[in-house]
């Protein structure tokens, strides 16, 4: 998979360059875990990923135990290296792979901290309710108590963000750019050339 800001608008290639940098940032963090893309390193106006094939969250709509039992796993390596995600509402950047397990993609937006303090424990926080948010849509009868207290819970900036910048993100995304919340769920078939 390419990362190629160059053919960006010129008004977005700095973040597009920033967003591909801090992706291969997390990903060369993560090296090694199961269920994740690797880092490919870049050349000029570039940044490469490995291609991991399976089906998005939306496509698959897995109610399997097995699946969200390794999502959790997953999310807990993640978070276990000083990783959160911090884009999993999206649907696409959940897989469920040929062998029934998740895997996560699209690391754009995630940050790698050194410390475990209060802003990783939030957002760490926000990964989870994310994932369970998906079992809510996906599989609503398999929600424990505790999952359900979660989610009725969701934390304070995502309540801000909620009420104030995501109008903006909406705006700039969806009118400006003309991107929506499920871009990338249709060309999951097969790897960029």
């Amino acid at each position: 998979m390419r990362r190629d800001w160059r053919r960006a608008a010129l008004w977005v290639r700095p973040l597009a360059r920033h967003l591909a940098d801090r992706e291969q940032r997390a990903l060369r963090r993560l090296e090694g875990l199961p269920g994740l893309p690797r880092s490919r390193g870049g050349g000029p106006g570039r940044r490469y990923r490995s291609w991991l094939p399976g089906r998005p969250l939306q496509e698959a709509a897995p109610r399997d135990p097995a699946w969200y039992g390794s999502a959790l796993r997953l999310l807990a390596a993640l978070h276990r290296r000083g990783v959160t995600h911090n884009d999993l509402a999206k649907e696409p950047n959940w897989l469920v792979l040929e062998d029934g397990s998740a895997a996560l993609v699209d690391f754009q937006m995630a940050s790698v901290f050194r410390r475990r303090g209060w802003r990783f424990r939030l957002q760490a926080r926000e990964d989870l309710r994310h994932l369970l948010k998906h079992k809510r849509s996906y599989w609503p009868e398999r929600l424990t108590p505790r999952d359900r207290r979660l989610l009725a819970a969701p934390s304070l900036p995502a309540r801000l963000w909620r009420r104030t910048g995501k109008r903006l993100y909406l705006l700039v995304t969806r009118r400006w750019l003309g991107w929506a919340d499920r871009e990338g769920a249709g060309d999951r078939g097969r790897p960029a050339a």
